[in-house]
Order: C-alpha cells, then structure tokens, then sequence
C-alpha cells in the first residue's frame, strides 16, 4: 500500500512542477517575444504601421495640402516659417483644420497676414469661435470671413474685439450688414473710432438708419481720420462746392472718403479746366471722380475733339459724353471707332492709343509719397 501512495504523491508532484513551468515559460515569452506575431497569410492593418511625423514645416504644409507654388508663396511672404517648429506649427494647423479651413485657404491667409502664425492665436480660441459663429451665422460664413481677414483670430478679444461689435450695433449696424462690413472692410475693428464730431458728420450726410447707404457712410466715417476728414471735405470746397452740397454728396457717395485727395484734385481740374462742366455735373456724376484720368477721361475727351475736327458721327458732346466716359472699352470702341469705315477707324484707333499711351510731364521721374492708410 505504501510504495503505491509514494508513487501517487511522485506524480502529483510531477504535474505541479510542469504546469508551474509552461506558466512562467509563457509569461517569459509574452514579455521578450521580439519577432513579427502576424501569420505570412495575414494583413497588417494600416492602424497598426508606424506613424511618421513631419520634421518641418514644409512637410506640414504639404501633408496639409500645398503645392510647390504654395510653398513659394508662403516661405517669401513669411521666411521664418521656412524655420518654425512642428509641434507649434502643427497645433495652430489643427485649430484651422477645425474651422473647416483648407490649405489653399491658408496659403491665402498667409499671403494677406504674413505674421498670422507669429500670433497666439489658441488665446480664448473657443470662446471667440463661438462669439464669431453666432455673429456670421454660420461656420461657412466664418470661413469666409476668415480668409479675407485673418486677424479676425487675433485681434484683442475682450478689449477690442467684442466692444466694436457692441458699438456699431448699438449705431444701427447688425446682421448682414455688420457681416458685409467685417467681410468687405477688414480694417473695422482695428481703425474704428466714434466720437460727437464723428456723429454730427453722419447726420450731415441726411442718411438715414436702415437706408441702404447707411452701413456704408458709418463705417468710412467711423475708421477714417478727423483730420482726413476735414481735409477732403475742405478739398472738395476749393472747387465751388458749398459744405452742404458736399455732405449731401457723401451721403449718396461714401466710397468718395477712399479717394486721395491729389486724385479729386486731379479729376476736379480736369472736368472744370478741361472739360468745362460745372462743379454741379460732378455733384450730379460722382463717377467723374472715380474715372481714371489718363486711360479713361484724357484720351476719350481727346477722342471727341478729334471726331469734331473730322466732322465724324456720333459726335461725343452733352449728355452723350457723360454716357461715354461710363462705356467699358469694348463697347465704346465699338460704338464710336469701329463704327467707320475701315481706314478712317484704323486712323481714329491709332489716335486714340496714342493718346492712352501719352505720360504726363515727368510722370516716370514723380515721386509718390505713400502716407499708408488713405483714409
């Protein structure tokens, strides 16, 4: 009886011993186990291969989508870019990602704001969305208004930002108003200013809130400068125009605030001396102060002379030449040149480059002083 428990004991102890073994022989293996566990008839999964993150920024904005152009664009508008960090880089990226923004979106960005990325743009960044989403209407609408204005994503937040938004609607300017502003005048936030003087030249416009001109003389009114101001009206008042038939005109014109004052002087001189029309007719026409003086209002008005001297129909004289000086080049070519027989158009045609072509008195030796904003 004995030798047959000593044997039984002997196996059990045995098995024990075996099973102990194969358990730490596979926790051994699963630890230090080095070679390739996927059977040779066996796909790896594309989540399963090595991620290679991009080393530079020209990796990061080609995985974003820009081409070689695209890059040129970038690293001349912005050379330091050509030398920024990944991550950084890479984070800011993903934010515009988020916003629906493409890499041609981006390349556009950074050609209209060169430092864009130099900005902390992560600074309140969702509260800001949120604020903009609400404000446009959308995301769409928010990209779009991101491309034509970058800084929308950078500009002092709760300091500047939101208290000139407040401002012009408390003004009468909201809704799509507001947003054709922001989107058609991406100087708004930073330039606007409004005091009591400004307010009073809105009044003497007569425009009044929720008329269509109205957006249009506040904003101008509002990031143009007082003493701009004062200038071009004073400008305007050298020519015969009394300051009430000048604010009238700005009422009707607001886009006439953009003008520098050297080409309303110009175009005036022009229509008064040359032309020989009354300051009324400009009041009447904005348009004259608009036109371009040497490819439009000189060679077209040297045109009619030319046809009066030849004794030519259509002659371009009263109410016909203001239609003419309006006419896109094509139609007026067609209707007051080509009209002829085939010599005398070559001839008129001939002249009228000519005359297109002529600079004034050292033109090409004038010297521009820029002021930078021009209103």
């Amino acid at each position: 009886m004995f030798p047959k428990l000593h044997l039984l004991l002997k196996f059990r102890f045995l098995v024990f011993a075996s099973n102990r073994h194969f358990t730490r022989s596979n926790s051994v293996f699963r630890i230090t186990a080095t070679y390739s566990t996927i059977c040779p008839n066996q796909v790896e999964s594309p989540n399963e291969e090595a991620i290679e993150h991009p080393r530079d920024s020209t990796e990061i904005f080609k995985q974003w989508g820009c081409c070689e152009n695209d890059l040129l664009t970038i690293f001349s508008r912005q050379p330091s870019l050509r030398n920024a960090q990944a991550t950084p880089l890479l984070s800011k990226l993903n934010l515009l990602s988020s916003l629906g923004l493409t890499g041609s979106d981006i390349v556009k960005m950074i050609n209209c704001r060169p430092r864009f990325f130099c900005s902390r743009i992560n600074n309140c960044f969702d509260e800001r969305i949120e604020f903009l989403v609400n404000l446009f209407g959308s995301r769409e609408m928010l990209r779009k208004a991101l491309v034509r204005n970058p800084s929308l994503l950078t500009y002092d937040f709760h300091n500047t930002m939101k208290p000139v938004i407040a401002l012009y609607e408390e003004i009468g300017i909201s809704g799509h108003d507001l947003i054709a502003m922001l989107i058609s005048r991406p100087t708004l936030i930073p330039r606007t200013s409004f005091n009591e003087e400004k307010m009073e030249y809105i009044k003497k416009t007569g425009v009044l809130k929720g008329s269509k001109m109205y957006k249009y003389v506040v904003s101008l009114i509002g990031i143009s400068r007082i003493e701009t101001i004062r200038e071009k009206v004073t400008n305007l008042g050298k020519f015969g125009c009394s300051e009430e038939e000048i604010w009238s005109l700005l009422g009707r014109s607001p886009l006439i605030l953009t003008l520098s004052v050297d080409k309303v002087q110009r175009n005036m001189t022009f229509v008064l001396g040359t032309m020989k029309l009354s300051p009324r007719v400009v009041l009447e026409h904005p348009f004259l102060l608009f036109s371009n003086l040497e490819a439009v209002l000189k060679p077209r008005i040297s045109l009619a002379r030319k046809l009066k001297e030849m004794e030519l129909d259509p002659q371009i004289k009263g109410s016909i030449m203001l239609r003419a000086l309006r006419m896109t080049e094509n139609r007026f070519l067609n209707v007051f040149i080509k009209c002829h027989p085939q010599d005398v158009a070559n001839e008129l045609l001939e002249f009228y480059k000519h005359a297109k072509g002529l600079k004034p008195l050292a033109e090409s030796s004038k010297k521009i002083l820029r002021k930078g904003f021009p209103f």
